[in-house]
């Protein structure tokens, strides 16, 4: 059984809360995508994708994977599997730090359960994800990759070789998020080289395209289910998912400025007001 909406809401209200204190009390990393990508992250883990958290499966044979390209977004990401189980809560307190599992973009020297690629380097991780779903194509697994990218992102060129290599060899268990919130490190993704019209570019590639509002936590849910009802049948699957870049914290919305920034102490307690449903805080 499925989490209801309700428990769903609760648990993006903690993760935001986890983002924000893990980015204080370092003062460093990336607040604002991790903040808009906290309903797709808690209705992916804990309502679609079918996966073991323990024991880790670092092969992720026989479950749904799921791919972090975008790695600056760590912080959406940690609380999220720890809040899965796969590791302690507690370790979210080590965040950034000397000798943590949670570097700043995740890695695998570590061992960190649930981190399957080192992802920093932007526009490798749907190379990888169309690897890993075609090898379970071709091992007759029938379980599902997930991959979640920015729009930023798609500036690089290694992005569109994967989307044109999966088109052309069927990889229909593959279901590819780009996070559409039109902001990047440097400013609005449309200033810096924006792409209009994704949706047909996609299409002119050979996949199935869908949109959803990513901070709309029923449509998550509803165009998450349907994707993967959408898979199988000989084409991968993009979804189109606008979001609001500090999502949940109103002095980090409408700007690009929270892309990489930690909040003050002032700021961190407004945040914390605003985001006030706690599951247990590590």
């Amino acid at each position: 059984m499925g989490k209801s909406i309700q428990e769903l809401e609760a648990l993006v209200s903690q993760t935001r809360r986890d983002i924000v204190r893990m980015v204080h009390a370092v003062q460093s990393g990336h607040p604002g995508g991790s903040l808009g990508c906290a309903e797709y992250f808690t209705v992916l883990f804990h309502n679609i994708m079918k996966h073991q958290p323990s024991p880790f499966n670092m092969e992720g044979e026989n479950e749904d994977v799921f791919i972090l390209s975008n790695g600056h977004i760590s912080p959406v990401y940690y609380s999220t599997l720890a809040r899965s189980g796969y590791f302690p809560v507690d370790e979210l307190a080590t965040f950034r730090k000397l000798d943590s599992r949670l570097q700043g973009h995740p890695a695998t020297a570590e061992h960190l359960p649930g981190i399957r690629i080192a992802s920093g380097s932007l526009g490798q991780g749907l190379s990888v994800a169309t690897g890993i779903a075609l090898s379970k194509k071709l091992n007759k697994d029938d379980h599902r990759v997930f991959a979640l990218c920015g729009d930023g992102e798609l500036q690089e060129g290694q992005i569109w070789e994967a989307v044109m290599f999966a088109a052309h060899n069927k990889v229909d268990n593959l279901i590819m998020t780009v996070d559409v919130n039109g902001r990047q490190i440097d400013g609005d993704t449309k200033d810096i080289m924006g792409f209009e019209n994704l949706r047909p570019r996609f299409e002119s590639f050979g996949w199935n395209v869908i949109q959803m509002n990513g901070n709309d936590i029923n449509d998550v849910q509803d165009t998450l289910s349907k994707a993967c009802v959408l898979s199988g049948n000989g084409k991968p699957i993009c979804i189109l998912m606008k979001t609001e870049m500090g999502n949940g914290v109103d002095f980090m919305m409408g700007s690009h400025e929270w892309h990489g920034i930690a909040p003050n102490d002032e700021q961190l307690a407004s945040a914390l007001d605003q985001n006030a449903e706690t599951l247990g805080d590590y």
